[in-house]
C-alpha cells in the first residue's frame, strides 16, 4: 500500500513540517525575501499577511491600500500592500508574492495571553492555493506542489 507521503513526493510535492501551538493553530517557518519568520497557517485567511513591524525585517516595499482588513474580532483595519516578494517554505519557492501588511498587535496579544509565542504573519489561502496545498493533520505536515521543470 502506498502512503500519502510517498504518493505526494512522487507527484512532485514538497513536505513541510508544521508545529502545533498552544492556541490550536499550525505554525510554519517561512522566508520572505531571504529572511525567515514564524507564521500561522490559516486556511480561512484569504490573503497572506505580515505585520507592519515586519516591513524592515523582511525587506518589504509597501504602498498604501484602500482595502480594510477584518478578522478574529477586528474590523476596518488599515492595510498596506507589498508586491513582488519571494517566498520560501522549506524547499518550495514562489516569486511575485503579494502581501497584505497590517497591525498584528491584536493577533500577537491573543497568542501571548494563551502562552503561545508571537508570529510575524499569516500564511493564507492565496499561497496555499498557488501551492496546491494538502494538509496532513495527523502527521502535522503541509505538502506544496513544485513547479514542473
Amino acid at each position: 500500500m502506498t502512503t500519502l507521503r510517498r504518493l505526494l513526493i512522487q507527484k512532485s510535492y514538497t513536505r513541510i513540517p508544521l508545529s502545533y501551538t498552544k492556541t490550536n493553530h499550525f505554525e510554519i517557518k517561512a522566508s520572505f525575501n531571504g529572511i525567515e519568520g514564524d507564521f500561522i497557517l490559516d486556511t480561512g485567511a484569504s490573503n497572506s499577511c505580515v505585520g507592519f513591524e515586519g516591513i524592515e525585517k523582511f525587506h518589504l516595499t509597501s504602498e498604501e491600500s484602500d482595502v480594510k482588513a477584518a478578522g478574529a474580532g477586528a474590523i476596518d483595519i488599515h492595510t498596506q500592500l507589498s508586491k513582488k516578494n519571494t517566498l520560501h517554505i522549506g524547499t518550495w519557492k514562489k516569486t511575485n508574492i503579494p502581501l497584505v501588511l497590517f497591525d498584528l498587535t491584536h493577533v500577537n496579544e491573543a497568542l501571548q495571553n494563551h502562552g503561545a509565542k508571537t508570529v510575524d504573519g499569516i500564511i493564507g489561502a492565496d499561497i496555499l492555493k498557488k501551492g496546491k496545498a494538502i494538509i496532513d493533520y495527523e502527521n502535522q505536515c503541509l505538502y506544496l506542489k513544485n513547479r514542473k521543470k
